[in-house]
């Protein structure tokens, strides 16, 4: 049965919400506001309101929000659940599942499972059997994607780059040449240096956005290349919730020196086999054309 015939009928419930018949037992992950309020959906709504418990990253949030729109929290369990907590708070809500009861969860902001804890709550329901419903909504990601301007055919979320640049710049050329438009989040502290490292691992010319605030008061959107906007950034001191997104590589080339330049790179500090397999990875080409390139260099050397 749909979800929404299982909601259908109304009841009134204390705080005014009208709500539907008693949800079918199962997890269900719902999306909430990444600003607006107003922007979570009706059935969203309906689910807060007929849960039999209530699941949350941040309980202080999921309570504003339900008394914004007139969700009364009743006698029903709001229990925190979130990264710290997850190995205490996940067999309470399992058990509550086992007990036939309806489970909701919500991010503290966005879609559940999008960088958010909610990923192990759902293998664990879902190892054990139990029915997992999602509520979509709001993304971050995705409001990011529809405003940039960039291919949407094709995309990428890649989410939170390392923090030392050392790391963040290995992470970021693992992903240089995937055909597809890049999707990461990033801290308003570092967006300065991973626009930098994109520079140095993506090309200054590839076009880039950078969405700040999205759906809120101060929202804003840059749009250029990465060399442009690494520029405006530098040094900025930046607030908010941030999105950073880059244009699929277009066209570039690599001919045999560039494969030699790169496998030269690596051979000094790892083996054949890896360093091909990077470079392949790296440049895009075929491993095994690579890895008998490597051979070549190492058997010169």
């Amino acid at each position: 049965m749909e979800q929404g015939e299982a909601l259908g009928g109304t009841a009134p419930n204390p705080g005014g919400r009208r709500v539907g018949k008693p949800l079918e037992a199962g997890l269900y992950f719902l999306a909430t506001p990444i600003g607006a309020a107003r922007d979570i959906t009706l059935r969203a709504l309906d689910i807060l309101g007929a849960a039999d418990v209530i699941a949350a990253e941040d309980t202080r949030t999921l309570r504003h929000l339900m008394e914004i729109h007139g969700v009364a929290l009743g006698h029903r369990p709001l229990i925190a659940y979130h990264d710290h907590n997850g190995e205490v708070a996940r067999p309470k809500l399992l058990r509550a599942l086992a007990e036939g009861k309806s489970v909701a969860y919500a991010s503290e902001a966005g879609t559940p499972l999008v960088a958010d804890p909610g990923y192990q709550l759902g293998r664990a329901a879902i190892a054990v059997g139990h029915p997992v419903f999602a509520a979509p909504g709001p993304s971050a990601v995705l409001a990011a994607l529809t405003v940039s301007g960039l291919p949407s055919d094709r995309f990428l979320f890649a989410g939170f780059p390392p923090n030392t640049a050392s790391a963040r710049r290995k992470w970021l050329r693992e992903v240089a040449q995937v055909p597809a438009t890049l999707i990461f989040y990033e801290s308003p502290k570092r967006v300065s240096e991973m626009l930098a490292d994109c520079v140095t691992e993506f090309g200054e010319e590839r076009l880039a956005v950078v969405c700040r605030e999205l759906t809120k008061r101060f929202e804003e959107v840059r749009r250029g290349t990465l060399r442009d906007l690494a520029a405006e950034f530098s040094g900025q001191s930046v607030k908010g919730e941030i999105v950073v997104l880059v244009d699929r590589a277009r066209g570039r080339q690599f001919g045999p020196e560039d494969v030699d330049a790169a496998l030269r790179d690596r051979l000094g500090r790892m083996s054949v086999k890896d360093a091909a397999a990077e470079v392949a990875e790296a440049l895009g080409l075929p491993r095994r054309e690579v890895y008998q390139a490597a051979l070549a260099l190492e058997k010169d050397k």
